[in-house]
């Protein structure tokens, strides 16, 4: 009779089991952290605007405002002061005058005697036209008080217009976004399919306190 044979099988202690489920775990996450998506990357923060000289119409804190929302072809340009009632008069014909040799974008900001700021930044210099002139990019803004802007539709091309007696941005139905007579002193603003905008003013005829347009670049 052969002798019988015993196979013993050794189990793993407590300790080993614990220690091997925990290489295990970190097995998994290196695996996670490896896995894992990076991080978006934090927004960058805001150009500050180069200004050539101080505005008469807008703080520090509203131009930062706009600035976010020009196109960023113009990010990081100086703002240089084309023209200003205080100093060039209220005359339509001499902001013409003082737009001539300029082809960049124009910020175009004012305050009215009620004191509410509002204006339209143009994708190109505000000059005399026979018909509507510029592109998508143009918009029209107003602080009441925060910030509030308003873009382009896609509905029609009717930006930017301007008469000898008017200057004209956005239209529809007969009415504009914004309007300003050739004296610069009295203007008005109406929804527009343009923009979609609201009322820019307090009401929809104004006058005009003080007018500045930037050329940015």
């Amino acid at each position: 009779m052969k002798g019988l044979r015993w196979h013993y099988t050794r189990l793993p202690s407590q300790v080993e089991d614990a220690l091997s489920g925990e290489e295990g775990e970190e097995e998994e996450e290196e695996k996670e952290e490896e896995t894992a998506p990076a991080p978006a990357p934090a927004p960058e923060d805001p150009v500050e605007p180069q200004l050539a000289e101080a505005s008469q119409v807008l703080g520090a804190s509203e131009m930062r405002q706009l600035s976010l929302h020009l196109p960023l072809r113009v990010a990081g340009h100086s703002w240089n002061l084309a023209f200003c009632t205080s100093r060039d008069g209220f005359s339509l014909r001499s902001l013409y005058r003082q737009m001539e040799g300029h082809s960049g974008p124009v910020l175009l900001v004012l305050r009215d005697q009620d004191g509410q700021m509002f204006g339209a930044f143009s994708s190109s210099a505000i000059r005399l036209s026979k018909g509507f002139y510029g592109t998508g990019e143009t918009f029209l803004f107003s602080f009441s008080p925060q910030l509030k802007v308003f873009k382009w539709t896609g509905n029609n091309s009717f930006f930017v217009k301007g008469d000898l007696d008017s200057l004209m941005m956005g239209c529809g139905s007969g009415h504009f976004g914004l309007w300003l007579d050739g004296d610069l002193y009295h203007g008005g603003s109406h929804p527009c399919a343009t923009f979609n905008n609201e009322v820019l003013a307090r009401q929809e005829q104004f006058c005009i306190k003080e007018l500045e347009a930037w050329v940015l670049g």
